[in-house]
C-alpha cells in the first residue's frame, strides 16, 4: 500500500487543482490512471519552452474530498499537487495563481488539463 504524501514529506500539499482527464479520442489515455501515478506538470504559457515538465506530482480526492487511497481515480476531480523539487518553490510560488492553468504530462503527451483552484502549502517554506 502507497504513503499518502504527506506523511512522506511532512507537510501539507501546496496546492490543488481541478482535474479532467482527455479522452482517448482526445489523445488521452486509454484507462484511467491509478492513484500513485506519477503523472509531470506543465504551464499552459508561451513563456515556456516546448515540453518544459516540473516535477509536481498529484494526489487525487474521492468526490467528498478524501484522499483515495489505491485504485483507479475519477476522470474529473480534484487533485492535490506536491512541489517535489524545493529549489523551484519560489519559482512556482511567482507562477501558481487561483486560475492558472496546465497539463498532467505522460511523456511528451498532455493526458488532462487542470485549473488551480487554491493554494495551501506553497505559501509556506518547507524545506526551502
Amino acid at each position: 500500500m502507497r504513503k499518502p504524501y504527506q506523511q512522506l514529506f511532512g507537510h501539507q500539499e501546496d496546492f490543488k487543482v481541478k482535474y479532467r482527464f482527455y479522452s482517448q479520442e482526445e489523445g488521452g489515455r486509454y484507462t484511467l490512471p491509478h492513484q500513485g501515478i506519477r503523472s509531470d506538470f506543465c504551464y499552459e504559457s508561451a513563456d515556456h519552452e516546448i515540453n518544459w515538465l516540473f516535477m509536481i506530482y498529484p494526489e487525487f480526492e474521492d468526490e467528498q474530498g478524501n484522499l483515495i487511497e489505491e485504485g483507479e481515480v475519477l476522470k474529473e476531480g480534484v487533485a492535490r499537487m506536491w512541489i517535489l523539487n524545493a529549489k523551484n518553490r519560489a519559482y512556482h510560488r511567482s507562477r501558481i495563481k487561483i486560475g492558472t492553468v496546465g497539463y498532467f504530462r505522460e511523456g511528451s503527451r498532455s493526458t488532462g488539463i487542470c485549473e488551480v483552484v487554491e493554494i495551501i502549502g506553497l505559501l509556506q517554506n518547507p524545506t526551502e
